[in-house]
Parts: structure tokens; C-alpha cells; sequence
């Protein structure tokens, strides 16, 4: 009964990414309204303004250059939209703060040009006062923001990446393999780590498929997704954004990466590669993994099990706990035995260590000969 319940529980969390999937498409259909309501009301107010301007009531072309430039405007603000929809609320708060801040100075200047009689000269100063101090108090509020010290207020930073340098993105090969999740609870990574809706679309594709190894690989993408969503010490984002003019995912995975600043997380090598050559950092679990075995030196002694004869004559084949292979001389008449053996040499390959070593015993006579 409680496998049936576990079963039945899994199932439908591998359907998640469907309805999330249906969601997001009835989510993009309320942004098209949106937009093309911007675009019918910047249009129309366009017309509407240029049409009741007595200094173009003459011209009567005026009322659809009014609809053209309300049309350019609403244009501008869908292309604004899309570069501030990454950018942390911290950040447009300082630039909005820098900008204000900035106007401001440009209007005190200005009450010391009223006294000048010549009007036109008078107004283009106003301008270029405005879009000097304008700009530099957007890009020093942007810059400055973090000596306000805004991230302790979580009205300011809440619904964006609160900080930038910790958001990581994960790819289905790391989420596939697992071992994310330990390091997540073990409180090694923390931060934000975003998972790409492209990305969960391909796991269900994965646990969708007819090949049972490929299946049982999939589900366990998902499962390891939701121990990360139910770990507290880190943020879990679902990431919507798709690149619709790239058909591979691992570009599309690079694409984000560039547009939020975030690394990578993976256990794919070309992956990583590109990724670095675009100047992007990439977290290999694997270069982790190896990083953390256990050093072994020259001379040292280790108690090793003896499981199987390697390819030259005599040796016997044992393994480290981590996995690493050993290559033990003359053991080969110990199969099945625990033998204490002394550590030669180690070679460092594209597969991982490779250490040789001799029996203990042998050695110590060879000394004492």
C-alpha cells in the first residue's frame, strides 16, 4: 500500500512540469494583451494629441504621425522591458534614487539660468544639464547602491536575485546525476540556484521515454528538484524564459547564463567548455568530486582488499573507498585477501588517479636483502 502511495505521489510529481507548461503559456497570452493594449493606447493617444495641437491643425498628416510616434514609444518601452527584466530590484532602485537625485541638482542650476534673457539658450542648457547630472546620478546610484547596505531590507530585494555573483544555474546532466543535493545539504552552495523551465521540460522528456534506464533517470531529475526546493538553506527558482531561436539546450543554458551573470553548474565537459570560452564561470561536480579524495603519498602504507588480477602478469587490482584504482605487484596469488601494501608512485590521467604500490612484505624483504 505505502509503495502504491509513494508511486502514485512521484507520478504526479513528474507531471509538474505539464501544468507548469500550461501556466506559462496562459501567462504568455496575458502578456500579448498587455502589450497589445500598450501599443492601441500609445497609438491612439498619439493621434488623439497630435490632432488637437492647434500649431499642426493645418497639416493633415499630423494625426498619423501622432498614432507613428505613439507606436515608436510603445516600441521603446517593450524594448526597456526586456533589458530591466533581469536587473535585481536593488539596482533599478539605485539608478531610479541616482536619477532623481541628479534631475534635482540640474533643476537648482537651472533657477540660476532664469536670469539670462535669452530664452532659446537658456532652455537648451536646461536640456544639457538635465542629461549630464541625469546620467551620472543613474549610473553612481547603480554603482553606489551597496554602501546603503538595501539587501538587509527585503521589501527591496525580494523577487529578484538578490545577489548576482551567487545565482547558479543547473543543467540536466548535474541535476540527473544527484549529488547536488548533498552538497546543497550540507551547506557547501547556497544562494539562488535556478533550474530552467527548458531544462525541466527535458527531464520529462527523459522520464517520458520508452528505454527503462532512461526513464528511471529522469524520475530521479525530479526527485532530486524537489529535495532542493524543500532544502531552506538555499532559494530554488524556476527560471520561465526560453530562448525560442535556439533549438539546443545547452545554448540556451549558455544564453541565460550571459543575460543574469550566473555560473554554471554541470558534469558536462563540452559544456563547460563553451561555457568558459564566453567568459562564463562554470562549478564542475566532477573536478569537486576529485578535488576531495583523499591525498596519498609516496611510501605510504594502506590496507587494501585484492579483488582481481590486473593486466600484467602478478598484479592484483584493489580499490580506494572514493573508487580510485589501485595497482598492487605481485598480488595477484592474494585474490579475495586484505594485504597491506605500500604506495610507489601515482599517475594523474584524464579518468582520474592511478596508484601503484607494492606488497608490504615484499618490500620490507627486498630491504632487508
Amino acid at each position: 500500500m505505502s509503495s502504491q502511495l509513494l508511486e502514485q505521489a512521484f507520478c504526479e510529481f513528474s507531471q509538474m512540469p505539464i501544468q507548469q507548461g500550461k501556466g506559462v503559456i496562459k501567462l504568455k497570452w496575458a502578456w500579448l494583451v498587455l502589450k497589445i493594449l500598450l501599443f492601441a493606447v500609445c497609438s491612439i493617444g498619439g493621434y488623439y494629441v497630435a490632432a488637437n495641437m492647434e500649431s499642426l491643425v493645418m497639416f493633415a498628416w499630423a494625426p498619423w504621425a501622432g498614432l507613428l510616434l505613439g507606436m515608436i514609444t510603445a516600441m521603446l518601452v517593450v524594448a526597456v522591458e526586456k533589458l530591466i527584466r533581469h536587473v535585481p530590484l536593488k539596482i533599478l532602485f539605485g539608478g531610479t534614487f541616482g536619477l532623481v537625485l541628479g534631475l534635482s541638482v540640474a533643476k537648482l542650476i537651472g533657477y540660476g539660468l532664469a536670469t539670462l534673457q535669452h530664452t532659446s539658450a537658456t532652455i537648451a542648457l536646461y536640456i544639457i544639464l538635465s542629461c549630464v547630472f541625469g546620467y551620472l546620478g543613474m549610473v553612481l546610484g547603480t554603482i553606489r547602491i551597496d554602501e546603503f547596505r538595501l539587501p538587509t531590507m527585503p521589501w527591496v530585494t525580494k523577487g529578484g536575485y538578490r545577489n548576482i555573483q551567487v545565482t547558479n544555474v543547473l543543467d540536466t546532466s548535474v541535476i540527473i546525476d544527484g549529488r547536488i543535493a548533498d552538497i546543497v545539504e550540507t551547506g557547501f552552495m547556497g544562494g539562488i540556484l535556478i533550474i530552467p523551465e527548458f531544462v525541466l521540460q527535458e527531464l520529462q522528456h527523459i522520464a517520458d521515454s520508452s528505454d527503462p534506464t532512461r526513464r528511471v533517470r529522469g524520475r530521479r531529475g525530479l526527485d532530486i528538484i524537489k529535495r532542493l526546493q524543500q532544502e531552506k538553506s538555499i532559494e530554488v527558482k524556476i527560471e520561465r524564459q526560453d530562448f525560442d531561436n535556439l533549438s539546443d539546450v545547452d545554448a540556451k543554458l549558455v544564453a541565460l547564463s550571459l543575460q543574469i551573470n550566473a555560473k554554471i553548474v554541470t558534469n558536462d565537459y563540452n559544456l563547460a567548455k563553451v561555457a568558459e570560452v564566453q567568459g562564463i564561470r562554470v562549478l564542475n561536480i566532477n573536478q569537486l568530486a576529485n578535488a576531495l579524495k583523499p591525498v596519498v603519498l609516496p611510501g605510504e602504507v594502506l590496507r587494501l582488499q585484492i579483488l582481481k588480477e590486473g593486466k600484467e602478469q602478478g598484479q592484483g587490482i584493489a580499490y580506494l573507498e572514493d573508487g580510485t584504482m589501485v595497482v598492487v605487484e605481485n598480488a595477484s596469488r592474494h585474490l579475495g585477501k586484505e594485504v597491506d601494501v605500500s604506495v610507489t608512485s601515482i599517475l594523474q590521467t584524464t579518468a582520474g588517479r592511478l596508484i601503484f604500490t607494492t606488497l608490504k612484505d615484499a618490500e620490507h624483504g627486498r630491504h632487508q636483502h
